[in-house]
């Protein structure tokens, strides 16, 4: 199942800690989508399309717990039916991105009317597999800042983004089988194609803990950066500056490369190309690229 730890603020250095607690200073949200009144998800949506997404359990290095579980899913939601959205920036606030299961769910009795783990409560998910696999279904790419710890759950959480940015010291650990579990929230569907197998297959049987380094050699991080927030938020910011239709096409096309054959892939790709050529945002493109200025795209 999923993991727990209970890491505390030694487990990184006080200047590195003190260096990623303001993530990154200077940034002002246009304006706040609303969600109900909760402390561990906030989402802020820049008049550029780029939202951004917090896990707000800072203090508890963003654990978690079944209200962190349900308030996640609840932000794919909103993300999903939001006007205007073109990227996504998902990230931790305080010394962690996050640390996993929270070790008190471990003496919680359990819920009588919790689905069984088998049921497919969310399409081709259950709720726990539905918080890391909710990214690849959001219509837009999301970019994962990944600083301080990413353990377990956080790191099948991350694993869901398009691309993930890491600090180099971030540590990180397939963390399941230290307690006995296997990981079940979506990692094994959103690791194929990005460890190969026999790597995998040693984090996975060890939970051995590695750097956001190592994790770039290994395929399960895209970039490392000292601000993986800025880096992240930057890379957004380019992708905000497509032609959105363009951009969601070419998500679908990735989703369906993974499961499809070669057959299929082609006939999808004529299909998206089809669906974009000649419209209004494609058209801006062109014009805004000759015209070597920003582009206006009509959002979606």
């Amino acid at each position: 199942m999923r993991d727990a730890t209970d890491w505390t603020a030694s487990a990184q250095s006080a200047s590195f800690a003190a260096a990623i607690t303001h993530l990154q200073p200077g940034i002002t949200m246009s304006h706040t989508i609303q969600m109900p009144a909760n402390d561990r998800v906030a989402i802020d949506l820049g008049d550029d399309g780029v939202a951004q997404v917090r896990l707000t359990r800072g203090d508890k290095m963003n654990a978690l717990d079944p209200e962190m579980f349900a308030r996640i899913i609840e932000a794919g939601h909103v993300l999903g039916k939001m006007k205007g959205l073109r990227a996504v920036v998902l990230s931790g606030e305080g010394r962690a991105f996050c640390a996993g299961l929270d070790t008190s769910s471990f003496g919680r009795s359990p819920d009588p009317d919790e689905p069984a783990l088998t049921e497919r409560t969310y399409g081709n998910a259950n709720k726990f597999q539905q918080v890391a696999m909710q990214w690849r279904k959001l219509p837009v790419p999301v970019i994962a800042a990944v600083h301080g710890v990413c353990f377990g759950g956080g790191l099948q959480i991350a694993s869901g983004a398009d691309i993930r940015i890491a600090h180099s010291q971030t540590r990180m650990a397939i963390m399941e089988m230290k307690w006995g579990l296997v990981p079940d929230m979506a990692g094994y569907a959103l690791w194929r194609g990005l460890v190969r197998d026999d790597v995998l297959r040693e984090l996975v049987y060890t939970n051995r803990e590695f750097s956001g380094e190592e994790a770039q050699a290994l395929g399960l991080v895209t970039h490392v950066d000292a601000d993986p927030h800025a880096r992240a938020t930057a890379i957004a910011t380019e992708i905000a500056n497509r032609n959105p239709q363009a951009i969601r096409a070419a998500k679908r096309l990735h989703a369906a490369m993974v499961d499809r054959d070669t057959d299929a892939i082609l006939v999808e790709e004529s299909i998206e190309q089809h669906s974009v050529m000649r419209t209004k945002n494609q058209i801006e493109a062109v014009m805004a690229g000759m015209q070597n200025r920003a582009p206006k795209f009509e959002d979606i």
